[in-house]
């Protein structure tokens, strides 16, 4: 006689989470678009091939040979190892699972009613969302999940895990000089339990005196232990080196603050929003640490529109707390009570007997689900659908020009395009410029600026450099100037991007 294994309850609470994890997996399945994501490829390939990570430039002939901190090698290696075994598909799905695998770390340490929480995620994620791409970056928004989990459950349930926060610095270091981002949040956890025990905080878990000393303790170490990486004591520096450069402030957009005039911006407009409703309608004193947490990334967030990614990440525990406050508070009686039927007093899912037949009706509902991100997913990443966002987003058709015409260069090239043009030209023609700001400098970024806006001097800072070859928008001002100049002339043009070379009377003699 044959023992038949029972249909694991599916009850309505799970199927709820089981659809927000699915659904923030889907959503974070997207192919690349962004320009460095082909420069951080190329590097990986690079150290790949040589066997070790590039302490000097090797990819521009503007800073060729110059001193480069390689940040994100590790993270590096990890991106172009997924892309050397499955292409463009491996890059998309390994992005969906960090980006799944850091809401779930966020999803533990979120309190309150369960409905609450899975509003809060898919706010969160949907705030997020603009940050999303397979970059260095994007192993950083995992480690900063990863702090916070670690903090919110010394704080709040005096697990000792934290102090395995030495190790992930020294991972994280080598991974992106967002490595600060660790130290922010330490720093948010020790001040405001530092307030917490001053003010005689009682609504929330306050870390006594005795325990903010391993916190510092973990905090110095961490710190010690940022020189183990192949660019040293470096790496200590680096984060201030990037902010310090006031050319992004002033010319790109995600250095700048943020413009609630794009759509983009509006869920961290609303996540802000609701979090100073929550914050004023719970009817308790809020925890010191909860307001500097707000308070720090809301700083950020608006002081760079790069930052919202992680406004969206870190804020969501602290919103979920005061929204069901709040929602406790004047939530009517016998609401009340089903939800707490539902989820359970302390937001943990109860399990009440189900029959069979709904059980099975949860099921076939969670197949359907799954069903349609999958197909969502195939659409996704479809080969068709890569090549056609390659060349709506990225200067292809010129590329594939200049790759099949070999005109002399050296390049002059759009900042927006350089590393994707790392990944397609490079060894052949070295870009001008690219997305690694901290090697170019203020002063560099701003000359090259002075190009493309056709500024006083703009030819002879070409000539001064030997430029042959110039990719560029087919609508920029410089794209304007060089069509009236007879010293120049197109060689190829579509709707994205013109590509020009010099006459062959002024042809410079430096050109290869």
């Amino acid at each position: 006689m044959t023992r038949t294994t029972p249909i694991p309850a599916l009850t309505i609470p799970r199927l709820l989470v089981a659809i927000l994890f699915i659904a923030i997996f889907t959503m974070a399945v997207r192919l690349p678009a962004d320009t460095d994501t082909w420069w951080h490829l190329r590097s990986g390939q690079y150290i790949v091939e040589n066997g070790v990570v590039p302490t000097t430039d090797p990819f521009s002939h503007t800073k060729a040979g110059q001193p480069w901190i390689d940040h994100g090698w590790l993270a590096q290696l990890f991106w172009y190892g997924l892309f050397a075994l499955g292409g463009l598909p491996g890059l998309s799905l390994g992005l969906a699972a960090l980006v799944t695998l850091t809401f779930w770390l966020i999803w533990q340490v979120t309190p309150g009613n369960l409905y609450i929480r899975a509003f809060t995620m898919v706010l969160g994620a949907i705030t997020s969302a603009v940050i999303w791409v397979a970059r260095p970056q994007m192993v950083s928004f995992l480690l900063a999940g990863l702090v916070l989990f670690l903090l919110e459950k010394y704080k709040r349930e005096g697990r000792r895990w934290i102090y395995a926060l030495p190790l992930v610095t020294l991972v994280w270091v080598n991974i992106h000089g967002g490595y600060a981002i660790a130290f922010m949040l330490l720093g948010v956890y020790i001040v405001g339990e530092v307030f917490n025990n001053l003010t005689r905080h009682g609504e929330d878990p306050v870390v006594p005196w005795p325990q903010l000393g391993p916190l510092l303790v973990v905090g110095a170490i961490s710190f010690a232990v940022v020189v183990i990486n192949p660019h040293g004591w470096q790496m200590w520096l680096y984060p201030f080196r990037t902010v310090g450069i006031g050319a992004l402030r002033d010319f790109i957009q995600e250095w700048r603050s943020p413009d609630f005039h794009l759509s983009l911006t509006w869920a961290f407009l609303a996540m802000l929003l609701l979090s100073l409703a929550a914050l004023g309608r719970a009817g308790r004193r809020a925890d010191w640490t909860d307001l500097a947490m707000w308070g720090l990334w809301t700083f950020w967030s608006l002081f760079a529109a790069r930052n919202i990614g992680l406004y969206g990440l870190l804020t969501i525990p602290a919103l979920a707390r005061y929204a069901d406050a709040a929602w406790g508070k004047y939530l009517p009686g016998e609401r009340k009570e089903i939800s707490r039927e539902l989820v359970g007093a302390q937001g943990t899912p109860s399990v009440p007997t189900r029959s069979f037949s709904s059980t099975r009706l949860n099921w076939v509902l969670l197949g359907l689900v799954l069903l349609a991100a999958l197909v969502k997913i195939g659409v996704a990443l479809n080969p068709q659908e890569a090549i056609k966002a390659e060349q709506e987003g990225l200067p292809a058709k010129a590329v594939q020009f200049i790759q099949e015409n070999q005109p002399a260069g050296p390049l002059f090239n759009s900042y927006n395009w350089g590393g994707y043009l790392i990944y397609k030209l490079w060894p052949a023609y070295p870009v001008y410029i690219d997305g690694r700001t901290d090697l170019y400098d203020d002063a560099f970024i701003r000359r090259y600026l002075d190009v493309v806006a056709g500024g006083e001097g703009w030819q002879q800072t070409l000539d001064e450099d030997s430029i042959n070859l110039v990719l560029i928008e087919s609508g920029s001002t410089l794209a304007k100037f060089l069509k009236s100049d007879p010293a120049w002339q197109e060689l190829y043009h579509d709707e994205m991007a013109s590509v020009f070379t010099r006459s062959p009377a002024t042809t410079r003699s430096g050109a290869e």
